[in-house]
């Protein structure tokens, strides 16, 4: 099987716990292992627009039409704003591959939506529709419209040092340079 070769990497940038507002997007197209743009965006802290922001940031970029798959970094994004995984897929017309480096205590996620966060019960159903989390190679994954064996393909094409695909690193990078001026902590 064959994995894809051009695909579109997603992660936020980082933000204070008590920071109220936006937070920084970053999107990174690949071909191969060759990085061919990089776009910017936001989304709300804790909010409900993750997927309306996503899908405008890689819909709308001049690299779109060459994006096969996009890969996330993890089902939330600016804290609690929870991606609608297959939703994204559907208003993309593409696979989404949800990437993460561990396994999320998914009871923990539930019992914090119920107590703390504002739209908890609409943010818990995103979660269930992310559908299963599997182990795949030495990371977790969530995907719509692509079988295991695409999404191991898919990593393993895109995946260096480390056990994050290159594009998830490095639009985690640039989201925290973006933000902060210059990339802080893992990557």
């Amino acid at each position: 099987m064959k994995g894809f070769a051009n695909v579109f990497g997603v992660d936020d940038g980082p933000f204070a716990r008590r920071h109220r507002g936006d937070v920084a997007l970053c999107g990174v197209a690949y071909a191969r292992e060759r990085l061919t743009g990089v776009v910017y965006g936001k989304l709300r802290k804790d909010g409900a627009n993750a997927t309306e922001a996503i899908a405008r940031l890689v819909g709308a970029s001049r690299f779109a039409e060459h994006a096969r798959c996009v890969l996330l970094g993890g089902v939330t994004f600016g804290g609690f704003n929870v991606v609608d995984a297959p939703a994204l897929a559907d208003a993309l017309s593409r696979p989404v591959l949800v990437v993460m480096r561990r396994r999320p205590n998914l009871r923990e996620m539930h019992r914090a939506l119920a107590d703390d966060v504002p739209g908890g019960t609409a943010k818990r159903r995103r979660l269930e529709r992310a559908g299963p989390i599997e182990r795949c190679g030495a990371v977790y994954v969530q995907r719509h419209g692509l079988s295991f064996a695409r999404a191991e393909a898919t990593l393993a094409l895109h995946t260096r040092d480390g056990h994050l695909p290159e594009p998830l690193r490095v639009a985690h990078l640039l989201a925290a340079a973006h933000v902060r001026g210059h990339s802080h902590g893992r990557a």
